[in-house]
């Protein structure tokens, strides 16, 4: 099983503070889609970067890239139009065991 992370890239500066009903409707369905990745047990972290520059990361595993490549064909604000999705291979030097938030909510 190989680790991937998909960073999502905001159309503007702010974004967070700024978006529009449709761009938060589109993360209400993107929780959703966290959540049923942390229950098939193949979400290891995620969340946005803070500040002026609001860049989502999701850590994932999956045995390949069209595994991953499907994974992320359905989440919903990439796939929306509302952020740009980059997805790429990761090899984790560490990764500490803790889960202490859990899925976003």
């Amino acid at each position: 099983m190989a680790e991937w992370i998909l960073f999502m890239h905001p159309p503007r500066d702010n974004f967070i503070a700024t978006m529009t009903a449709d761009e938060r409707s589109a993360f209400a369905a993107h929780r959703d889609w966290l959540a049923r990745l942390d229950a098939a047990g193949v979400l290891l972290a995620a969340g946005p970067t803070l500040g002026t520059v609001n860049t989502g990361v999701g850590i994932f595993t999956a045995d390949d890239e069209t595994t991953a490549r499907r994974i992320i064909a359905d989440e919903p604000v990439t796939s929306g139009g509302f952020m740009r999705g980059d997805l790429r291979s990761i090899q984790l030097g560490y990764l500490n065991p803790r889960n202490e938030s859990g899925p976003a909510t």
